[in-house]
């Protein structure tokens, strides 16, 4: 059993599939609504920390006053050795914390696309997800490689898609634990975002195939397991 921390940065944005997973494991689940003014725990009360996503930029500090604080969060716990996973947005911030540049991305992401595992993954990984396979996306920033991290997976429309720092610090540009129900709350709140564009899909192409949101929770499930050694 162990205990896991997870930041979320909008009220509609939350664990997806991963919350039910990691409670029915038996593991404890904590979190702090950033969006809520929750205060930040003392980065030993956890022993693994999830960093969700949002529709803010890491930059955008004036509006989301929490942002320089939940940074400096961050590198606390990066600096502790804890397990990190970040998705989308925590993705963004760790690479941030880490020093990497985080800019808009040429092309807005958004809806089912195949990911490529490049070929320097660590092998602890390599066993866990595929190869090549399609994948929830929902963002139009990007980030540049942190040094001393490893790219892990790339896109035709995005290059760093995921990597991993020192072990312990995962972070992952697309969606994993994303179910039918978590999508269909992001398209009711960022449904602005949805314009024709290459790399954008509709409505109905995201929402179509309950069996896509089970195959990449099924995924998520193994990487969490795997990553976080429960």
């Amino acid at each position: 059993m162990a205990n896991i921390h997870w930041l979320q940065h909008v009220a509609f944005e939350g664990l997806g599939s991963m919350e039910g997973w990691l409670q029915g494991m038996g593991h404890n689940l904590s979190c702090t609504r950033l969006w809520a003014g929750d205060t930040l725990p003392s980065p030993d009360t956890f022993e693994g920390l999830i960093v969700m996503g949002g529709p803010m930029g890491i930059y955008d500090h004036e509006e989301y006053s929490w942002l320089p604080e939940e940074k400096e969060f961050l590198r606390k716990v990066v600096d502790q050795n804890t397990p990190i996973l970040g998705i989308c947005l925590g993705a963004q911030l760790l690479a941030d914390v880490l020093g990497a540049e985080v800019r808009a991305n040429p092309d807005k992401e958004i809806g089912w696309f195949p990911v490529t595992r490049t070929n320097d993954v660590p092998d602890s990984l390599v066993t866990v997800l595929p190869e090549e396979f399609t994948v929830f996306h929902w963002h139009g920033d990007t980030f540049s490689l942190p040094d001393k991290a490893v790219r892990l997976y790339s896109s035709k429309a995005c290059l760093n898609q995921a990597f991993l720092y020192e072990e312990h610090v995962l972070g992952l540009q697309f969606h994993l634990e994303t179910t039918r129900n978590s999508a269909a709350a992001l398209i009711e709140n960022c449904r602005a975002e949805l314009i024709n564009a290459p790399w954008i899909m509709s409505e109905q192409e995201m929402l179509q195939s309950e069996s896509e949101f089970d195959r990449i929770n099924e995924c998520m499930h193994t990487l969490l397991e795997q990553f976080f050694s429960l």
